[in-house]
């Protein structure tokens, strides 16, 4: 998910020949106070006149704190974004507030209700604390990410390169989305001269469970999607472990083995997401 400030369209003319999955189109904290305006007018001419080639449009608003983001809704959803990132989520009710604002806008807009979906930017010890209401207050919410800045000056601490003041919020979101049945992206690594930093922080992200990373340079995309994709022995042994699972339920058998390792029904979904994952990085084409 790759960070661009909506208000220069050299940054936002073609950024889908890098290939990121996504793009958040930023009329937050990359746009100064007194150009929102302006932002927002190149925001909209993107989203209505440039082809981004299946990649999905993002736009991340101001806070409800502030006095823009009504006006950032009625042009992202104007202009036909997919969805909207809620800046510093700190509770259900932001999420509502921005809901209600949503579907006013595609009535107004003439959008199918319920086609502009939600992400929730948590950035504080209080959005933390409040993930699993968060995740549970929309049909419309597909998503939480980690805003790691903000989270840690909320912490009176600073991001280091442990990643120890980022654990406690990571685990716990990763845990409450999967609770809620959404999706949870980790926050930026700012440091582009450090790519071995940046590569095992992704590594580590993956293990956790984080379904991606919010990225601030193309450079960033390519080692996500190697990490993130799933190889060939992970995709046969996943094909492997689908078929014998159907197979021996058919049979009434619980517990077997794959290529040497025990194997019950538990791992029948983790298997179903590899190949999943494997046919969207356009690596796997199976039957299955």
């Amino acid at each position: 998910m790759l960070f661009l400030n909506a208000q220069k369209p050299s940054l936002i003319k073609d950024p889908y020949v890098y290939r990121p999955d996504s793009i958040m189109l930023d009329l937050e904290d990359a746009v100064a106070e007194n150009q929102k305006d302006a932002a927002r007018y190149s925001l909209f001419h993107a989203l209505r006149e440039i082809d981004y080639r299946g990649v999905e449009r993002v736009v991340r608003i101001n806070g409800l704190d502030t006095p823009y983001w009504r006006e950032d809704i009625r042009v992202c959803v104007a202009g036909g974004c997919d969805s909207i990132r809620i800046a510093k989520t700190e509770s259900a009710g932001d999420v509502i507030a921005v809901e209600r604002e949503v579907e006013k806008a595609e009535r107004e807009f003439g959008r199918e209700i319920g086609s502009t979906l939600l992400m929730a930017a948590i950035e504080s010890a209080r959005g933390v604390l409040n993930v699993l209401e968060i995740c549970e207050s929309s049909e419309r919410l597909f998503g939480v990410a980690l805003s790691g800045g903000d989270y840690t000056k909320d912490l009176q601490t600073k991001i280091s390169k442990t990643g120890i003041e980022l654990a406690g919020a990571r685990q716990l979101m990763v845990i409450t989305a999967r609770a809620a049945g959404v999706q949870c992206f980790d926050t930026v690594y700012t440091d582009l001269d450090d790519m071995d930093g940046f590569r095992a922080e992704v590594e580590m992200d993956k293990i956790m469970g984080f379904d991606g990373k919010s990225l601030i340079n193309p450079r960033q995309i390519a080692p996500v999607h190697e990490i993130y994709t799933p190889t060939a022995k992970e995709i046969v042994f996943a094909e492997k472990v689908v078929r014998e699972i159907e197979t021996k339920r058919a049979q009434g058998i619980g517990v077997f083995t794959v290529d040497g390792k025990m194997i019950d029904i538990a791992f029948y979904d983790g298997a179903r997401k590899t190949l999943a994952m494997a046919r969207a990085a356009g690596v796997y084409d199976g039957a299955l």
